[in-house]
């Protein structure tokens, strides 16, 4: 039996989560529930995976063979009257270590309104709503089984610790109707602060792992941490920690047309001190800033495209003494045929080190193509296989002796449970 079944069947936490999810009713009185669990088999890496201090960017890596639980979780809506719910997203995560946490966890305000303009209000932790590929339960694709690296970071590093306001304009009840539809996105937030780090030391990973609040997420150590520059940074990153006192934002606008185009653009800032350090944590915050721009067209009914872009620069310590610049950008074709839905996408994504410090190489760069099929065999019994191409290129690799550039053929099985 490998290490991460036995993991599975001996974790506490796992059974607690299964008995509460089956015990847990679909609907009660002024709450809903639903939930997943799902069952993976993948092809492993040559490598120990990255939140194992490897070198690969695959999910489950050296020694993780056979069928893990890749994901179980309950997502919870709770009606505390006509305008105010609150909402949580409770995950089970088995790798690299059992765990439970929260994924997202806010109240939301949306008054009842009789007009064109619907406000809306989120406070808690939160994803902001950049992402057209992860509408599913949890805030997973129905597409792929492993996201795009674009918002597998997202899902790792970035999460809203703070306060969302927003306007929606109906254009049906416009006083003149109208075929658009728009809505204006504003938040401030604190936390977030290490966001950029993975990208920096690991570079960008297609994957399907989400962290959970109060996460840590592990490093491999490279040379570059062992200079006096770097030897304050830990080896790991506490992504939604807040460190240098400073508030975050973002801005959005959300556009839609006949049902059939869907267009997202954000601007994203943390707004952070890079020479900011806590001592104890061992944790820097960076400054990252970035805008992301993800439409989706209709082509029919059944038929629909999917494509996301990002750019943006991230830095941290001593007069910007990591910095670097950042993009990704995926296209996703989907097709459902009767209880079948077929996908693919093709993606590319990149690192470039833009400062001085020779000593810790930051550069990084890759492509995926990814096919997936996934059979809806009866509501709660779904079904699927995939397989991806992934070729990455990572410079501080060879600090430990490995090739910088490495090519991955994965296949993944899944089966899942929803209620």
């Amino acid at each position: 039996m490998n290490k991460a079944t036995l993991n599975i069947l001996t974790a506490p936490s796992m059974w607690l989560l299964l008995a509460g999810l089956m015990s847990v009713p679909v609907q009660t009185y002024a709450a809903q529930h639903k939930g997943q669990i799902q069952a993976s088999w993948q092809s492993i890496s040559a490598y120990p995976s990255w939140y194992a201090w490897g070198a690969s960017v695959n999910r489950f890596g050296q020694g993780d063979g056979g069928v893990n639980i890749s994901r179980a979780l309950l997502q919870s809506r709770f009606e505390l009257g006509d305008s105010w719910s609150a909402h949580s997203s409770v995950q089970y995560v088995p790798d690299p270590e059992a765990k439970v946490g929260f994924t997202e966890l806010f109240a939301e305000y949306k008054p009842v309104v009789e007009g064109a303009y619907q406000p809306q209000v989120r406070v808690g932790g939160f994803y902001p709503k950049m992402s057209l590929e992860n509408p599913d339960i949890g805030w997973s694709s129905p597409y792929n089984y492993g996201y795009s690296a674009l918002n597998a970071w997202l899902g790792e590093e970035l999460r809203v610790i703070g306060i969302e306001a927003s306007i929606k304009r109906s254009g049906k009840r416009l006083a003149k109707p109208s075929l658009h539809n728009w809505q204006w996105v504003a938040g401030l937030y604190k936390g977030n602060d290490p966001l950029g780090a993975v990208l920096a030391w690991r570079g960008f990973a297609p994957h399907d792992r989400q962290s959970v609040f109060n996460e840590v997420l592990a490093l491999r150590p490279t040379a570059g941490f062992m200079t006096p520059q770097l030897s304050k940074q830990a080896w790991q990153i506490e992504p939604f920690t807040e460190i240098d006192g400073r508030f975050g934002y973002y801005v959005g606008a959300h556009w839609s047309y006949q049902n059939r185009h869907d267009l997202r653009a954000y601007w994203y800032d943390n707004n952070g001190d890079p020479e900011v350090l806590n001592y104890k944590t061992g944790q820097y915050a960076w400054d990252t800033k970035f805008w992301s721009l993800a439409y989706k067209y209709k082509i029919t009914k059944q038929t629909h495209v999917i494509a996301q872009a990002m750019a943006g620069n991230t830095a941290m310590g001593f007069s910007r003494g990591v910095d670097n610049d950042f993009d990704s950008q995926f296209i996703l074709l989907t097709h459902r045929w009767q209880k079948f839905r077929i996908s693919g996408r093709i993606e590319q994504f990149r690192v470039q080190d833009m400062d001085h410090w020779a000593f810790d190489p930051n550069e990084s760069d890759g492509g995926a193509v990814t096919a997936t099929v996934k059979w809806r065999y009866s509501k709660s019994w779904h079904f699927g296989a995939e397989f991806q191409y992934l070729e990455t290129k990572v410079a501080n690799r060879a600090d430990d002796n490995l090739p910088t550039r490495q090519i991955e053929q994965l296949w993944r099985l899944s089966g899942e449970y929803r209620f």
